[in-house]
């Protein structure tokens, strides 16, 4: 079998950043897929489930409600491997063109504060998998490290 997009990226050489993981066309409509990688791939400890799906329901509650890109959000959600996200656009998009956007989103994350949307068990499937400190962490780990002063190495995959 053909080797799937994501499996042809040099994971030894991807640093955490915020790439385009592929384009794909639907009809006349261009989707964009962002593979928004928090953590180093096999160099550092991937993310545990709990503050994934933490992470999961405060990014697709607040993209789903942004009211520039509502429209186009088609999904938010955990890579396999837990090292970050994929954010699936409709439009024809760049990784620069969303930077202000994920700042917008890590910044909510970063400081929300209350109940977490989504987390109940008429909601969610595994409502009580949460970790609210550490997606704050990892979410502000990301704002840091990663989206403050984001340069081109962390915005286009490795050669």
């Amino acid at each position: 079998m053909k080797k799937i997009t994501s499996f042809t990226v040099d994971h030894i050489r991807l640093v955490p950043g915020l790439y385009v993981s592929r384009k794909d066309r639907a009809g006349d409509a261009v989707i964009t897929t962002f593979d928004i990688r928090m953590t180093s791939p096999n160099d550092e400890p991937v993310m545990n489930t709990a503050e994934v799906h933490t992470i999961e329901h405060l990014g697709a509650t607040f993209l789903r409600n942004h009211e520039k890109y509502a429209d186009s959000v088609l999904y938010f959600g955990p890579m396999g491997c837990r090292t970050g996200f994929y954010l699936l656009l409709a439009g024809d998009y760049s990784s620069a063109d969303i930077v202000p956007l994920m700042k917008e989103m890590f910044t909510f994350i970063a400081g929300y504060e209350g109940e977490i949307p989504g987390a109940a068990a008429k909601d969610c499937g595994n409502y009580l998998d949460m970790n609210l400190p550490m997606a704050k962490y990892m979410a502000k780990r990301y704002l840091k490290d990663v989206l403050t002063d984001i340069q081109d190495s962390q915005l286009y995959y490795p050669e």
